[in-house]
């Protein structure tokens, strides 16, 4: 639902215009149409949305194109069309207010304006003895109103929760007017001098998990490991998530193309596109990195840590892990506190000596062809202070944009 405030000196002609085609062109692909809309010429229209249960006051409190999106697939297709509010306000009120709320509406059959036996009540008698109650506004119809909605937006929450404002409902239309109206006139920035997209290669054991870890920290930025997000998803038991779960039970690498799928459509939510990602795990090789570019993933910082074979070694095949507590231990940076811990201690098979050099012989006979690709990366020394690395990375963010000769 997308609103337009008066005192904002925004321009609702924009919307009427659209609505106007709607009813000209009646195309066979409304939202479609609509989306294609909003995508043209729209940067001096806010992008505002207001969310709400039925009775809320959505339409009370300001120019509203209401009723979309109500679900979370309807607010990915925005998304995935590059339609994306810069602001989201929530209303919110006791079922019982809102169910007595619907009880008193009324219309006029002359004008179609809505009036409230308490709230808003025509001072002129004749408008007062044509007015007849609105339809589907029952207590039965109401609460089903309110079922459905209580049932969908805990997702559609998940998609905005970055930019979304809650204002209680029960309150004077002028207390929650005011309440939207300031946040909606505040703009939301991240710490970062641009929108970050951020990509660290590197062999294993070199410490992308960790940079990425402190850079999505201090930036307010998403953190997107491409193995964890395999594993999500099937734990999730998503429709992805089912075709990746045979490769990981057999232990093959999942394609390529469902990999990109499930990437492309996680850096296309929404706190992604506002607030930026730091990415690692993938690409791995050319083919990749080049798919991910035809697929419109093009990072704006790529950072390779570079680290000799025999630290890569000392660091990953010392790893251990304690089967009761999950804690992780090293044998020369974290060694277990006490002699029955250290006894119990078991290593992961994928720490082996062999496994890592196998993983280093991969990772080496591609990366070549991957700084190839990169041309404007940046090249760090790993084998120093985690901290030291993490510095000369700021310092490489905070530069001006690179760009290929």
């Amino acid at each position: 639902m997308y609103l337009v405030w008066p005192s904002l000196k925004f321009c609702p002609i924009y919307f009427q215009n659209m609505l106007e085609g709607l009813l000209i062109h009646k195309p066979d692909e409304p939202i479609e149409y609509m989306i294609s809309h909003l995508k043209q010429d729209n940067d001096h229209v806010p992008r505002i949305c207001i969310l709400g249960p039925p009775a809320s006051g959505k339409t009370t409190i300001g120019w509203i194109l209401e009723g979309f999106p109500e679900n979370r697939d309807q607010a990915w297709m925005l998304q995935s069309a590059g339609i994306t509010p810069r602001h989201v306000v929530v209303l919110y009120a006791p079922d019982t207010v809102l169910i007595e709320r619907n009880l008193g509406k009324r219309i006029d059959p002359s004008t179609k304006e809505v009036y409230h036996t308490t709230f808003d009540w025509p001072s002129d008698p004749l408008v007062q003895q044509r007015l007849v109650e609105a339809e589907g506004i029952s207590e039965q119809e109401t609460a089903k109103h309110l079922l459905e909605y209580h049932r969908n937006f805990p997702r559609v929450f998940q998609i905005y929760q970055q930019i979304l404002k809650s204002i209680n409902a029960d309150q004077p239309c002028a207390d929650v007017f005011s309440q939207a109206l300031t946040y909606v006139q505040t703009w939301r920035r991240s710490a970062a001098p641009f929108t970050p997209r951020i990509l660290f290669c590197g062999p294993p054991g070199s410490g992308k998990s960790l940079q990425a870890a402190l850079i999505a920290q201090k930036y307010s930025i998403v953190n997107i490991c491409c193995g964890q997000l395999l594993k999500e998803a099937v734990a999730d038991k998503t429709k992805l998530g089912e075709l990746i779960k045979p490769y990981f039970d057999s232990g093959w690498p999942v394609p390529d193309n469902i990999v990109l799928k499930l990437l492309t459509d996680r850096l296309n939510r929404l706190d992604c596109m506002t607030d930026g990602w730091v990415l690692h795990g993938f690409p791995k090789d050319l083919d990749q990195a080049e798919q991910m570019e035809r697929a419109g993933i093009i990072p704006n910082r790529i950072f390779f840590l570079n680290l000799p074979s025999e630290s890569v070694m000392e660091r990953l095949a010392q790893r251990m892990i304690d089967p009761v507590t999950g804690e992780r231990y090293h044998a020369m940076y974290k060694p277990a506190p006490l002699p029955d811990v250290q006894a119990r201690l078991t290593q992961n098979p994928k720490d082996t000596e062999e496994n890592i050099r196998i993983c280093l012989e991969t990772y080496y006979r591609h990366a070549g062809n991957l700084e190839e690709f990169y041309g404007d990366a940046f090249y760090i020394n790993a084998d120093q202070d985690p901290y030291v690395v993490f510095e000369y990375i700021e310092s490489c963010i905070v530069k001006p944009l690179p760009h290929k000769s």
